[in-house]
């Protein structure tokens, strides 16, 4: 039943394993990945603000402690992905890890790009946006495409610009799982590309989001939207 409703995208606030050492922390506005191995945890962005305190209490259902979590990886600066960055640092220790251009927007407190302002939509969101500002916090670490990060067997770092400029995104390859953060998302079981008024360059997303396809990824882990499992079949056609 309650794989039943992961696939549905009805649990709310609750933690799930959905792969070896991965773990599913779902939240109203964002998905949270925990990473699970024996030497220390890592999260995959973190909500908003007040979405500390639920992080650490899905990390004390696990019986581990504040301090395991070690590392802090983010796929963009937008407040839905960064507002707890600062809270878990000073409570864990952790480090975090960031793209230079999305570093550079978190240590100042707003989104790494501008939303369009050429549609009402994009008018709304950016209305919207200068009232939600985030605590700026700093990165420790800079991520770069390529980059292999000692996760999971190996945590390739992928440059997915589009949604955002420095948009980046996570791939274990030994368990087939991407972390695509907003560069795909998903709904009704399958994945879509980032597009519209809160897009930076949606020509850089479809070609970010061809290169993620090329991957051949068993399941897709998105920002929003729920897990989609046996992912090979259900990225959009280029």
């Amino acid at each position: 039943m309650a794989q039943e409703l992961l696939k549905k995208g009805w649990l709310q606030s609750v933690i799930m394993q959905i792969a070896p050492h991965i773990y599913l922390i779902t939240d109203i506005f964002v998905n949270l990945y925990l990473l699970v191995e024996d030497d220390g945890l890592t999260l995959i962005d973190t909500g908003i603000s007040k979405d500390g305190r639920k992080v650490l209490n899905q990390i004390a259902q696990l019986s581990r402690a504040p301090q395991d979590l070690k590392r802090v990886l983010l796929t963009h600066c937008d407040r839905d992905h960064v507002g707890g960055v600062e809270s878990l640092k000073v409570t864990t220790g952790a480090h975090v890890y960031a793209n230079p251009i999305e570093a550079q927007a978190m240590a100042e407190g707003h989104s790494s790009r501008e939303m369009h302002r050429d549609t009402l939509t994009g008018r709304l969101i950016s209305l919207v946006s200068s009232f939600m500002k985030f605590p700026p916090a700093s990165a420790d670490e800079v991520l770069h495409d390529g980059m292999v990060l000692p996760i999971l067997g190996g945590l390739r770092v992928l440059a997915t610009p589009g949604h955002t400029p420095g948009h980046m995104s996570f791939y274990a390859s030994s368990l087939g799982v991407l972390f695509s953060g907003d560069s795909i998302v998903s709904q009704n079981g399958l994945l879509q590309i980032s597009a519209r008024a809160n897009t930076w360059d949606e020509a850089q997303a479809r070609e970010s989001a061809r290169t993620e396809a090329a991957l051949g990824a068993r399941i897709v882990c998105a920002g929003h939207g729920p897990v989609v499992m046996n992912a090979g079949t259900k990225f959009p056609k280029f």
